[in-house]
């Protein structure tokens, strides 16, 4: 099933797609998206969608299993509280990418904005992933519960001189880790967080999210391997704790 999205509200476009999930639709692809927020949020079905343009904010909010492939760049918020699915950005994204992200994957071939992965959680069911091609902004990972990201650097856009993550990362982490193809400055990272380069069990951890970044994105993974990884973790589930006083 097709929808032309062309100057649809996006309250009138998410009621397209309900409708058609609820008819039975199990693929749907929109054409000229434009903004268009919230697409997907809270769809619990295993259904695909293709987006055509640039979806607006929150796209995949709360979402519980569909695949959601972006076929150009995407807006903040995308994956805001996602449960389970997948959601596939086939160019750069903005920030608070997986805010509260609590299951399911989510790949981004280019750079991404700030805050990316913040609050993201675990548990013995779920653990969610985002796996970015490109550079990261400020605060990446900031105040993880769980989960995973990783950086590869690999697809930016940027100058080869920006960093491959911004200041404060993993700022309040406390739980989870974060994985960058190649080292970060010691500097940018936030309090009470260790770094190491990764281990063979690491590596059985991380590949199988490698290998699907290589086919969603054509990139080989012995390509991605060149490079040094390290692991970035929290030391404490308190790290601002002395902050407070009682």
């Amino acid at each position: 099933m097709e929808i032309n999205a062309e100057g649809i509200c996006y309250r009138d476009l998410n009621r397209m797609i309900r409708q058609a999930v609820s008819m039975g639709e199990q693929s749907i692809v929109l054409r000229n998206i434009n903004g268009q927020r919230y697409i997907g949020n809270g769809i619990d079905s295993k259904i695909k969608l293709v987006v055509k343009g640039t979806p607006g904010q929150d796209m995949a909010a709360f979402m519980k299993g569909p695949e959601i492939d972006v076929e150009g760049n995407a807006q903040d918020g995308i994956g805001n509280t996602m449960d389970d699915g997948k959601i596939i950005v086939r160019g750069m994204a903005g920030d608070i990418i997986g805010y509260g992200m609590r299951g399911g994957e989510i790949y981004v071939s280019g750079d991404v904005g700030y805050r990316v992965g913040i609050h993201m959680k675990s548990s013995d069911e779920k653990n969610p992933v985002i796996v970015i091609g490109g550079k990261a902004g400020d605060f990446l990972g900031e105040y993880m519960a769980g989960g995973m990201i990783i950086l590869l650097g690999m697809l930016s856009r940027t100058d080869k001189n920006v960093p491959l993550a911004g200041n404060f990362l993993g700022t309040g982490m406390h739980g989870g880790a974060i994985y960058t193809r190649g080292p970060v400055d010691k500097h940018s990272l936030g309090r009470g967080l260790g770094i190491r380069e990764v281990s063979g069990q690491d590596f059985d951890i991380i590949m199988p999210y490698l290998e699907e970044f290589g086919r969603q994105f054509g990139v080989d993974v012995s390509v991605m391997l060149e490079s040094n990884f390290y692991c970035i973790y929290p030391t404490t589930h308190r790290p601002y704790g002395n902050m407070y006083a009682y």
